[in-house]
């Protein structure tokens, strides 16, 4: 019985080096400013949930859809990715 290896390596995962230089996928002040906002929202309800407060988590989902809405007014003000008031920066 012979042994043989072959010489084909085992695919991968492929580097889409079209991936790496596109527009950032969200990187935007649009997207940041709605992830801050509803990130902070539902801190803020999460804690509001475990001390009883129900006010204060109905108040903090309110904000959490505040801002969601901030994010798709800022993307239609040109603050998105592409937008025409976005900057991409150049990554290192």
């Amino acid at each position: 019985m012979s042994t043989q290896t072959s010489s084909k390596a085992t695919p991968g995962p492929k580097h889409d080096d079209e991936h790496d230089a596109g527009e950032g996928h969200g990187n935007s002040p649009a997207a940041w400013t709605a992830v801050v906002i509803m990130l902070v929202a539902f801190a803020v309800g999460t804690i509001a949930f475990c001390f009883d407060l129900p006010i204060v988590v109905w108040i903090s989902f309110g904000v959490l859809l505040l801002g969601l809405v901030t994010g798709f007014v800022l993307k239609r003000l040109g603050y998105g990715v592409g937008g025409h008031r976005y900057v991409p920066k150049a990554h290192s």
